[in-house]
């Protein structure tokens, strides 16, 4: 096999295809030898050509909780805050402030750059808000 940079997307291509291949290799052969260069090129060309944004706040603490098994009660007792903060928090209405971002970084490894990206906030709140219009 002759590994070589990836440039182009036909090289991405039949670098995949190599790694496909290669797949299942014996640990420590060159064969796998092989498969990890090839893997590494192709996350730094991915990185480069394809990259992949950092999911919304909101909807990381949504998957993280479903992860883990967890309800939005829970978020109470990680946030520090009562069930309507919550709500206002995942219904978009409020922002994360920095307390509850350290804490959801803490307790539920949730990286702090996903959770510090600006994000718009619902104008509209619930059915009270409504009944004022």
């Amino acid at each position: 096999m002759n590994i070589r940079p990836i440039r182009t997307e036909q090289d991405y291509d039949a670098a995949l295809q190599s790694i496909e291949d290669a797949w299942g290799a014996e640990p420590g052969s060159d064969e796998a030898d092989q498969l990890e260069v090839l893997a590494l090129l192709v996350k730094q060309y991915e990185e480069q050509h394809h990259p992949v944004p950092p999911p919304h706040p909101i909807e990381a603490i949504k998957f993280r909780l479903e992860q883990m098994g967890l309800d939005h009660s829970a978020l109470e007792k990680v946030m520090g805050v009562g069930r309507g903060r919550v709500s206002e928090i995942l219904n978009r209405r409020r922002a994360l402030n920095l307390a509850m971002i350290r804490r959801l970084n803490k307790q539920l490894h949730i990286p702090p750059r996903v959770l510090i990206a600006d994000y718009a906030l619902n104008k509209s709140g619930g059915l009270r808000d409504q009944a004022k219009q």
